[in-house]
């Protein structure tokens, strides 16, 4: 049951990246690294302040409705009413999301996807290389240790 949770969950959160972006890597700008933010800046492809307002509009509900779906599958789905047991389900669930976004997300369907080339920018790296992917997601490891205890009270204090 558990993989199937973990499978509805990624899907989830590869389905929110793609309601973000829509029909425009654009859309996505504030995914990129700031090389490819400035040179779209210089083209005139956007502004900073339509990436702010589109980055907030997609965050906010980003993790409240990944954080609500975490609580609701652990605390209602599988019947979770203790911290550690609790914990360890939350902590489950966001080390896979960590390196299903590095590997899957960004590896594979950013960096083999033309959708994701956003013409003018081609000759700037937009994705990360594997020495990066595995920082990025090491440091993010640490960071879900805190963050599956949040979560894990969060489950205890509503179920």
């Amino acid at each position: 049951m558990i993989v199937l949770q973990l499978i509805l969950f990624c899907a989830l959160f590869t389905m929110m990246v793609k309601l973000a972006v829509g029909s425009s890597a654009l859309n996505g700008l504030y995914f990129y690294p700031k090389p490819v933010q400035e040179k779209v800046y210089a083209l005139g492809l956007t502004n900073r302040e339509t990436v702010a307002r589109k980055r907030k509009y997609f965050m906010i509900p980003f993790f409240l409705v990944m954080l609500s779906a975490l609580v609701l599958i652990i605390g209602l789905w599988n019947g979770v009413r203790r911290f550690w047991p609790a914990y360890w389900q939350a902590l489950l669930f966001l080390e896979v999301m960590n390196w299903y976004d590095g590997i899957v997300i960004d590896r594979l369907w950013v960096g083999h996807s033309r959708f994701w080339i956003i013409p003018g920018t081609e000759e700037i790296p937009f994705v990360q290389a594997w020495p990066q992917v595995m920082k990025k997601r090491g440091i993010l490891t640490l960071i879900w240790i805190v963050g599956a205890a949040l979560v894990a009270g969060i489950v205890v204090l509503l179920f």
